[in-house]
């Protein structure tokens, strides 16, 4: 016999952080398994894929994360030979991101990445709803003792990440 089980709201809030915890994990784990990076390097792909020649604030401003932490991901993407730093055709005082041959393919065979359906999902939300959730989400990360400071790219802060990109062959490397 099925008994329907009835969850309090603390209950159903944190079963919902686990849920959405297991979902940015799996999605993690299949672009490592698939593609042999992390889910936010393929965060950090996909933007670049979208816009070419950005600076790296520029990229930051567009992964929704501070300047310190998408540029530990883009070093590790520039050392595998997924990404290169090139002077701007405009203003050579200015340095661009770009995806190598080798990035632009990773990106045909990738999944979709978790950051952005959650990011279309908030933005989907109405205004008043979306600041609502942010301050009481805020509230609540606060108030459970979570570091201060600009926060890692997700799953990017793990001393595992060491070494965990492939590199790409020089020739595949250095072709654009």
């Amino acid at each position: 016999m099925f008994t329907l089980r009835v969850m309090s709201d603390s209950q159903r809030i944190l079963d919902s952080i686990r849920r959405l915890v297991r979902m940015l994990r799996v999605s993690d784990r299949q672009a490592q398994l698939e593609l042999g990076v992390s889910g936010a390097q393929l965060f950090v792909l996909t933007e670049l894929g979208k816009t070419p020649s950005l600076s790296l604030n520029e990229l930051a401003s567009r992964t929704l994360t501070d300047q310190s932490s998408v540029s530990v991901v883009v070093t590790r993407l520039v050392d595998a030979g997924l990404v290169t730093r090139d002077r701007d055709q405009r203003d050579a005082r200015r340095l661009v991101l770009n995806l190598t041959r080798a990035g632009r393919a990773l990106l045909q065979n990738a999944p979709p990445v978790a950051q952005e359906r959650l990011l279309a999902i908030f933005d989907a939300l109405p205004e008043a709803e979306r600041k609502r959730f942010a301050d009481t989400f805020e509230e609540i990360v606060d108030n459970a003792g979570a570091d201060d400071g600009p926060a890692p790219m997700l799953f990017e802060d793990s001393e595992r990440r060491e070494g965990h990109l492939k590199a790409v062959p020089k020739e595949d490397a250095a072709a654009k």
